[in-house]
């Protein structure tokens, strides 16, 4: 007697069952990819900035100040975002002003990065005293406010990329550190790192080949929310005048020109105001995907 047929439609059900779920992963990648390009946008724009417009700091043209956006200047151009005080325009501050954040963000976060998780790996790794000095040491700087240490630091030498670096950089390595060490705590109690232990495995080898490629994924995950806030950071001390010198663009550096007009130019602080908004909720928004994708990733792992 042969089996009975098995059937191979979709019953409503299970098309009830499997819509809901093909729309939360719609909504997921929507979610990562509206805000990746966005951010995508801003390193375009900061790598072709010298195509795209044209910036000179030292120019003054005070026959087209306080131009609001649309209006045409007096070389023939247009001054789609308005022009300043001192008749710049605001589009090539906007422009030069996100290469400059992007440049600081990124070489910040990325030695930030590195030198957390060399402090946090070795730190798990060794254990011991070194452990605990390294650990004590971490909680103190976490204590201190990360913007008001960077203020210090930014007031006590002269003005520049180098000293924004190192003013931003003091602070925003101890979370990396962090994060390092517990995972590193985590990983080396593993099989394949005990029996790296027992086959007489150096522990600089262990570490490289057992241990930080474990540690890597959650620094890029925290590296994009510190990257806003070093964008975020940076924008805000040079608002202060301790910051970039004025030779260099910078959107707070825009704002803070701005706000002596904010009744009659308001488009001045606006501007790159808005434009400093867009990038840090977007970088935001890409590192909550890329924490809550890393997670679903270490559950199943863990499984």
């Amino acid at each position: 007697m042969s089996a009975p047929p098995v059937s191979t439609q979709t019953t409503a059900a299970e098309t009830v069952t499997f819509a809901p779920a093909r729309r939360r992963g719609r909504v997921r990648r929507g979610g990562v990819w509206v805000p990746l390009s966005i951010v995508l946008g801003y390193v375009l724009v900061a790598l072709v900035a010298p195509v795209l417009i044209g910036y000179d700091h030292v120019a003054t043209p005070v026959g087209d100040r306080l131009l609001p956006p649309g209006a045409s200047t007096s070389d023939g151009t247009t001054a789609w975002l308005g022009t300043d005080g001192l008749g710049r325009d605001i589009a090539a501050q906007i422009v030069y002003g996100a290469r400059t954040s992007l440049i600081v963000a990124t070489v910040a976060v990325t030695l930030s990065a590195l030198v957390g998780m060399i402090v946090g790996a070795v730190a798990g790794l060794i254990g011991g005293w070194l452990d605990v000095v390294l650990s004590r040491l971490i909680d103190v700087l976490l204590t201190f406010p990360g913007v008001l240490l960077a203020i210090v630091i930014a007031g006590l030498f002269s003005r520049g990329l180098l000293t924004v670096v190192i003013a931003l950089s003091v602070t925003a390595w101890t979370p990396f550190a962090r994060v390092a060490r517990n995972v590193t705590l985590s990983i080396k109690e593993r099989e394949w790192v005990s029996a790296a232990r027992l086959m007489g495995i150096r522990r600089p080898a262990m570490l490289v080949r057992h241990i930080l490629p474990f540690v890597v994924p959650p620094m890029v995950a925290m590296a994009t929310v510190e990257f806003a806030l070093v964008v975020l950071a940076e924008a805000g001390l040079s608002f202060l005048g301790i910051g970039l010198p004025a030779s260099v663009p910078s959107w707070g550096q825009t704002v803070a020109n701005g706000k002596e007009y904010l009744d009659t130019a308001w488009w001045i602080s606006a501007s790159p105001g808005i434009a400093l908004f867009v990038l840090v909720v977007s970088v935001g928004l890409l590192g909550d995907q890329m924490s809550a994708r890393l997670g679903r990733t270490g559950r199943s792992t863990g499984s």
